[in-house]
């Protein structure tokens, strides 16, 4: 055998990668990606605004599921640690932006009465108050058309 064959045999057994006479072999420059059909997304988490305006709620309806503070609580609304805003009382929703304060702030409040309108004007009409004093049994249910239409008549 000669020189130049031995210092092959001993070159291939040293590096794995050279084969004798062949040149070297190559190797992946990137890594494998795998397949994109493993990747679905999680589910939606049903975010957004679940009570609207003028709509009637009882105490602990969720108003609004967020993530941040897009909506911030008004009027007999609270917030939760994951920023929900529930109700607190009885009543109607209400949507508004307050002037004179942070003029993009969106704020939700609850009004006791349909008519009322956010923000309350407090020096004619005083606070919006509310104990907990009223039987929550008499608000199961909304107040229907037909009760707040019909008055009686002093003819």
């Amino acid at each position: 055998m000669s020189l130049q064959a031995l210092w092959r045999c001993a070159d291939a057994l040293r590096n794995p990668f050279r084969t004798a006479g062949l040149g070297s072999i190559r190797t992946a420059t990137k890594r494998a990606g795998g397949t994109v059909s493993n990747h679905g997304g999680s589910p939606g988490k049903r975010l957004g605004v679940k009570k609207f305006s003028d709509e009637y709620v009882i105490p602990g309806n969720i108003l609004v599921r967020q993530r941040g503070s897009v909506f911030h609580p008004g009027q007999h609304v609270k917030m939760g640690r994951d920023h929900t805003l529930y109700a607190t009382v009885p009543g109607f929703v209400r949507f508004y932006k307050e002037p004179g304060t942070r003029k993009d702030r969106k704020y939700v409040g609850i009004v006791l009465e349909r008519g009322e309108k956010l923000p309350r004007d407090e020096t004619n009409r005083g606070r919006s108050r509310f104990f907990g004093l009223v039987d929550l049994t008499a608000f199961n249910k909304e107040p229907s058309a037909t009760q707040e239409t019909a008055a009686p008549s002093s003819s």
